[in-house]
């Protein structure tokens, strides 16, 4: 998780006693006396009958904490400021957003830097994805990558930014943490790999390939009421329930399950160790792509164990029949290039690690036979 800073008190607030006066009064005060203090402010703050907007969900847990879901749309404007409002409103005490990780460096770029990373995918970006998950789940994240491209191409507005939006208001919010909510990319990648038959493999990859259609600012809109990426993906290839299963529902349970975990009571600040230790209700603000509040409405009362969702289940023999499939693919297709450019190419692109190694490979399996 990532701690945002809490909010230091505005020279205008203080006593206006003099520079020796305010310094021996904060002398006085206690760690936990200051805590109180800054709480109280946040509290102020805090409305009681807060005004949210429609996109906010409301849950309550058993020892009193509240949390709400805010279902946003990934390439809105209209859910920034639905994240802002929230935030201001209800003063958390945590906000938890749908991220995990891996694609962490989204809340530090600014709009401009996030349009260029989104719009150029090339063989680096590839290498490296290939390098991080494996072949197949780096394929995959590739190939979602440039479903998320073409939708940032054709808005001119990049993802991801309730999320930003979320990190600068947590960060003005006295004591108010920040975490990242959603499982391992490399863990669904691979999961959702695992799922698939080969030629659903095929048959997503070859969809995602040749996504061209037009996509409107009314069209993101109107996918509040569902994902976003997942609506596209159905409308493309047809339904895969076990695609389904693995990126959304189970991701489902993960984000319920971080949300809960978030909404402990908190333990308030002792002056000694002999005080008893007091706890009050937590607030938590939820940020989540829409297609994800059904179902952690769904899960919110259930006991959950994210043991078994969190398992990388081994490669099947179509899994590595593709992978075999797409390196002779693309080692062919680097060849008749080669063919085409000239010698000096050819000796370029034997000299790469990945070429070598492969080479090696192929060297080894004959000598077994």
């Amino acid at each position: 998780s990532i701690q945002a800073a809490a909010d230091p008190v505005s020279s205008s607030d203080a006593p206006e006693d003099g520079p020796k006066e305010t310094s021996s009064v904060s002398q006085n005060i206690s760690d936990a006396d200051a805590f109180k203090i800054l709480l109280e402010m946040k509290m102020k703050k805090r409305q009681k009958k807060p005004t949210l907007p429609s996109t906010v969900t409301e849950l309550d847990t058993d020892d009193g904490s509240k949390v709400y879901v805010v279902g946003t749309a990934h390439f809105s404007d209209s859910s920034k400021k639905d994240v802002v409002k929230t935030i201001q409103e209800v003063q958390p005490d945590v906000v938890v957003v749908e991220l995990c990780h891996y694609r962490v460096s989204m809340l530090k770029m600014d709009e401009k830097t996030l349009l260029k990373e989104a719009k150029e995918i090339n063989l680096e970006k590839l290498q490296q994805a290939i390098k991080q998950n494996g072949v197949m789940s780096g394929l995959m994240q590739m190939l979602l990558l440039k479903v998320s491209a073409h939708i940032t191409e054709q808005l001119g507005m990049a993802p991801g930014g309730e999320f930003r939006e979320a990190f600068k208001e947590a960060s003005k919010v006295p004591f108010c943490k920040f975490h990242l909510g959603d499982r391992p990319i490399p863990v669904t990648f691979k999961r959702a790999i695992a799922a698939l038959s080969f030629w659903q493999k095929v048959k997503l990859a070859w969809g995602l390939c040749f996504l061209s259609d037009p996509i409107s600012k009314d069209d993101v809109e109107k996918c509040k009421q569902k994902d976003l990426l997942e609506q596209m993906m159905a409308e493309m290839i047809g339904e895969f329930p076990d695609l389904h299963r693995t990126i959304v529902s189970e991701r489902d349970i993960y984000l319920t399950y971080m949300l809960k975990q978030a909404a402990k009571q908190i333990e308030l600040p002792r002056a000694s160790e002999t005080e008893p230790k007091e706890y009050i209700p937590a607030v938590v603000v939820g940020v989540v792509g829409m297609g994800h509040v059904p179902g952690i409405e769904k899960n919110w009362n259930s006991d959950l164990n994210i043991q078994e969702i969190m398992s990388v289940p081994p490669p099947s023999a179509s899994s590595k029949i593709f992978k075999f499939v797409i390196k002779a693919t693309f080692f062919g297709l680097m060849g008749y290039g080669c063919y085409r450019i000239g010698q000096r190419t050819v000796q370029f692109i034997l000299s790469m690690p990945a070429a070598q190694s492969y080479l090696q490979k192929l060297t080894e399996v004959r000598s077994q036979h």
